[in-house]
C-alpha cells in the first residue's frame, strides 16, 4: 500500500516537473526566442508591416482600407467585410468575400451599379471613362476583402479625377502611378499591382509640395 502511494506521488511529481519544463520552454523561452529573432532580422514584418506618414502609423502595407475621399485613389470594393461602427475605416469585424456565384443576380446587379459609379466618379469635364475600360478589380472585392493593391489599369483610370480634384496635371499624377507600380513577384508570380496606401501618401506629399 505504501509503495503504491509512493509510486503515485513519484509519478505525479515527475508529471508536474515535465509540465513546468514544457511550459517554460514552449510557452516562454521559445516565443521569446522567435520574437527576438523576428524583431532583430525583420522588425518591419514582425510589427505588421506598418506604414508611417506624418510621424504616425497610418496603416499596413498588407491590409487594404476603405474610406478614402474622392481626392484620393480608391481601393477595391470590400463587399464581404462586416460592419463596425467603432472602426468604419477598416471594418475588421470579419473578412471575406461575398460568396456569391458568378451567375447570382445580386452580384450581377452590384457589379453593374459599381461600374456605373466608377464611370460617373472618374469622368471629368474633359475626360469620359469608357465603361468597357473599367477593370474587374474596380467592381469586385477580393477573396478576403482586404486586398491592399489595385491593378495599374484601375489606378490609371482614376488619374484624371485625382488630377482634377487636386489641381495637378494628368502627367504628374500618371508619373506618380508609374513610380508606384510593382512588377510581378520574382518576375513571374502574380500580376503587376499598385499599393493604394503608398500611392495616396505620395499623392498627398505631391499636393503639399504644389
Amino acid at each position: 500500500m505504501n509503495n503504491s502511494v509512493t509510486n503515485t506521488a513519484r509519478l505525479l511529481g515527475a508529471g508536474l516537473r515535465a509540465l513546468l519544463v514544457l511550459t517554460l520552454v514552449t510557452g516562454v523561452l521559445y516565443p521569446l526566442a522567435v520574437t527576438g529573432i523576428a524583431q532583430g532580422l525583420f522588425p518591419g514584418r514582425a510589427n505588421g508591416s506598418e506604414v508611417r506618414a506624418d510621424g504616425r502609423v497610418v496603416g499596413s502595407s498588407l491590409i487594404g482600407q476603405q474610406g478614402y475621399g474622392l481626392d484620393y485613389f480608391q481601393p477595391r470594393p470590400a463587399n464581404g467585410l462586416g460592419e463596425n461602427t467603432l472602426n468604419t475605416q477598416y471594418k475588421l469585424i470579419l473578412s471575406g468575400a461575398t460568396n456569391l456565384s458568378a451567375d447570382n443576380r445580386k452580384l450581377a446587379e452590384s457589379v453593374r451599379a459599381a461600374k456605373a459609379e466608377v464611370v460617373q466618379q472618374n469622368s471629368t469635364s474633359d475626360y469620359r471613362v469608357n465603361p468597357a475600360d473599367v477593370p474587374a478589380d474596380a467592381v469586385t472585392s477580393s477573396g478576403s476583402g482586404l486586398d491592399p493593391d489595385i491593378s495599374p489599369r484601375y489606378a490609371d483610370l482614376q488619374v484624371h479625377r485625382v488630377a482634377a480634384r487636386n489641381h495637378l496635371s494628368v502627367t504628374e499624377v500618371r508619373r506618380l502611378v508609374d513610380r508606384h507600380t510593382e512588377s510581378r513577384t520574382l518576375g513571374f508570380m502574380g500580376e503587376p499591382r499598385v499599393n493604394v496606401l503608398a500611392l495616396n501618401i505620395a499623392l498627398r506629399e505631391l499636393v503639399v509640395r504644389n
